[in-house]
């Protein structure tokens, strides 16, 4: 983990460190792929200061009419990189983090997504995100002791793969190419190619090759 402190100048023109440590955005994508809890000052510190970029980008966008080519821009901005041409997004569009949504080709995405995207949220070509899906990568211990902290794990999405209105896939769900998540759906659990699941949670109730 890499952290460093800040020089805040005080009144009678010295400087002091700042007490809070702060960790870099490439060491904070590096640490979460280790799955281990979210736990310390300077990486609570870095998910504060992301929460508030995001929320300054998604503000931006979801507060007046923008072209296709203005929406994607801001998701730009808002991920870090640029987004695919291809890529389709109708807003409103929320995130809490930003920088850890990856998105394939030809993808679109309706409107009133949540991305809690700490952990990682990877999108495959030609998938299809029906109105309020919630993609969650958090989850928290169940130990009231440590229930203030979280524990990242990534979502993936292969191929074609269509996600009804307002479902929502948890933390670590793997969903293979082609897969149909039923609108409501609470994915739980990975799902295989070429299914499709629906229920609370989930569960396969066809296969569609």
């Amino acid at each position: 983990m890499q952290s460093k402190t800040t020089d805040t100048p005080l009144a009678n023109g010295a400087v002091a460190a700042d007490a809070e440590p702060r960790m870099e955005l490439a060491a904070f994508l590096e640490y979460v792929k280790t799955g281990r809890t979210l736990d310390t000052p300077a990486i609570h510190r870095l998910m504060d200061d992301m929460a508030d970029e995001a929320r300054r980008v998604t503000f931006r966008l979801n507060s007046a009419y923008h072209p296709m080519d203005e929406v994607r821009a801001l998701l730009s901005e808002l991920f870090g990189r640029p987004v695919p041409a291809s890529l389709r997004v109708f807003p409103p569009l929320y995130a809490d983090f930003g920088k850890n949504i990856h998105v394939g080709e030809n993808v679109f995405i309706n409107a009133c997504c949540q991305f809690q995207d700490h952990g990682g949220v990877y999108i495959g070509d030609g998938c299809q995100i029906g109105h309020g899906v919630v993609f969650a990568t958090l989850n928290h211990p169940l130990a009231r002791s440590e229930r203030r902290h979280t524990v990242p794990a990534p979502i993936r999405l292969g191929c074609d793969v269509w996600v009804g209105s307002n479902a929502a896939i948890l933390p670590g769900v793997s969903i293979g190419d082609g897969a149909v998540v039923g609108a409501g759906a609470v994915v739980t659990r990975d799902v295989p190619p070429g299914v499709v699941v629906a229920g609370v949670p989930a569960r396969v109730i066809k296969t569609i090759g």
